[in-house]
């Protein structure tokens, strides 16, 4: 299965850039809520690890916190390449946001 992998640079340090994304489900939640029909998560010390179904295909992986970056790695599948330019700015924007 493809990956989709967004690295965010921040300058927050790890523990605060951590707590500025824990709100990023929600987030999702909130904006794309008639795009999305189920959004799963939980945070293991720095890493949440996520599913999400939209347009009835499901999204799987993680976000890792670290010291000066937050990694997004998801598997897409095959059916969903064709929105993946899409789904890559979405996530980007969201977790650009979350990190102001």
């Amino acid at each position: 299965m493809p990956k989709l992998t967004i690295d965010i640079p921040h300058n927050h340090g790890k523990e605060a850039s951590l707590e500025k994304l824990k709100v990023f489900l929600e987030r999702v939640k909130e904006k794309y809520a008639d795009k999305v029909s189920s959004l799963e998560g939980e945070w293991q010390e720095n890493v949440l690890n996520f599913a999400m179904t939209t347009f009835g295909i499901t999204i799987k992986g993680n976000l890792t916190v670290e010291e000066t970056t937050a990694k997004f790695v998801g598997d897409i599948p095959f059916a969903a390449m064709m929105f993946k330019g899409q789904i890559e700015q979405g996530i980007r924007g969201e977790l650009e946001k979350c990190l102001r």
